[in-house]
């Protein structure tokens, strides 16, 4: 008995079925949970997964978002206000946090201190009177601030004792607390990167974008003005926009003067980075079919060229970040930058230019720690991400 179906007649039509059952991908090929986990997973997941290996960076990121939360309550976190002056301890060294004072827990504590003048030197001698014992107070009343000039607070979150002191950083030249100030400066130099790499993003995303979608006339005139402004050593070419800025601007109107100069040098890498990859992705064919559909160049580059290398964009961001710390951080240094009442790191940093002052006060270099400790945090920052960019290697 024949069971197949009889064959169409000459020129009949072709019966076509057609199921009207959802699809099921995994019909087709049955995959176990963590091959499902893996093969569905979104690309940003799939980032995330390569980013967590790289512990180091892990570590820098948690490092960074740390000081960046501490920069929002700097007035809190410092012992002293930032204008505080100790007169009777000027040049302090840093004092040593005790816990036992003759064998008993008392917690932490400082001990006293007794200035003497070496009339051969004039220098400030201090020592530890250990009978007097000042405890440290916590969430405690000390200086009143202004909590980011606008609400009057005298909360800190550590205080010396009563009528005592706590330098754990030293004192500079006006008797000035040097860990409250450090801690009050990294509010300026760490926001002056993110503020410069943003100027730097739009100048370099928008250049570097018309030159590598369009080409022409218009990348050649870019080329040789990037070429232009790289062949010029960078020291001198800050040293000349610094000095044009007006010794009688404000604070406010030089942190913007100074971010606007870092930015104005960032740009031009960033802006070749971008060229070289759109004059791949420009002949791709969903640009194709953007500009057959009537898109502007603006969109194609904003919604279709510019997200596909995002994460390329991120990770050199992150590595640039540190370039403007450091160029901030030298200008200041060099008498050039933010300028007091602002307080920097690079500010900080000018206390210690004579090498005198290194000799008898090494403490005052301390404010180079914290620069250090962030721009390798960023480095290795910036090779995590850039690993994870790409999650399929």
């Amino acid at each position: 008995m024949n069971t197949h179906s009889p064959l169409p007649a000459p020129g009949a039509p072709l019966q076509h079925y057609v199921s009207t059952a959802p699809f099921d991908p995994q019909s087709v090929e049955a995959m176990t949970p963590e091959q499902a986990k893996v093969f569905q997973a979104s690309q940003l997941r799939l980032m995330w997964w390569k980013f967590r290996k790289h512990r180091l960076a892990v570590v820098s990121g948690v490092f960074l978002l740390a000081l960046y939360l501490v920069i929002m309550f700097c007035e809190f976190l410092a012992p002293y206000n930032l204008h505080t002056r100790n007169m009777d301890y000027i040049y302090a060294p840093p004092q040593r946090v005790h816990l036992f004072h003759n064998g008993q827990f008392v917690g932490p504590f400082v001990y006293g201190r007794q200035m003497t003048l070496d009339m051969d030197t004039l220098k400030r001698n201090y020592t530890a009177n250990q009978d007097d014992v000042q405890p440290i107070r916590f969430f405690c009343r000390g200086d009143s601030y202004r909590f980011w000039g606008l609400i009057e607070g005298d909360r800190h979150l550590v205080c010396p004792a009563e009528n005592g002191q706590l330098f754990l950083a030293g004192t500079d030249r006006l008797g000035r607390d040097v860990l409250s100030r450090i801690i009050y400066g990294a509010r300026i130099s760490l926001t002056i990167g993110l503020v410069g790499i943003s100027f730097s993003f739009v100048l370099g995303i928008v250049i570097g974008g018309l030159a590598g979608y369009h080409g022409g006339i218009f990348d050649l005139i870019v080329q040789r003005i990037i070429e232009v402004l790289q062949s010029i050593p960078s020291i001198p070419l800050w040293l000349s926009l610094a000095a044009i800025m007006p010794i009688t601007w404000s604070p406010i109107l030089i942190y913007f003067g100074i971010t606007v100069i870092l930015g104005l040098l960032d740009w031009t890498g960033l802006a070749r980075a971008v060229r070289s990859k759109l004059l791949a992705l420009r002949e791709e064919d969903y640009v194709l079919a953007a500009q057959l559909m009537g898109a502007k160049s603006s969109r194609i580059i904003g919604r279709h060229l510019i997200p596909g290398f995002m994460s390329h964009l991120i990770a050199t961001a992150t590595i640039s970040i540190p370039g403007m710390i450091l160029g901030e951080t030298a200008l200041s240094f060099l008498g050039l930058g933010l300028r007091a009442p602002i307080t920097s790191w690079g500010i900080l940093l000018t206390e210690a230019r004579s090498v005198s002052v290194i000799a008898f006060y090494p403490w005052l270099l301390l404010p180079m720690v914290p620069v250090i400790l962030v721009i390798l945090a960023f480095n290795f920052l910036g090779d995590g991400l850039r690993d994870a960019a790409d999650p399929y290697k």
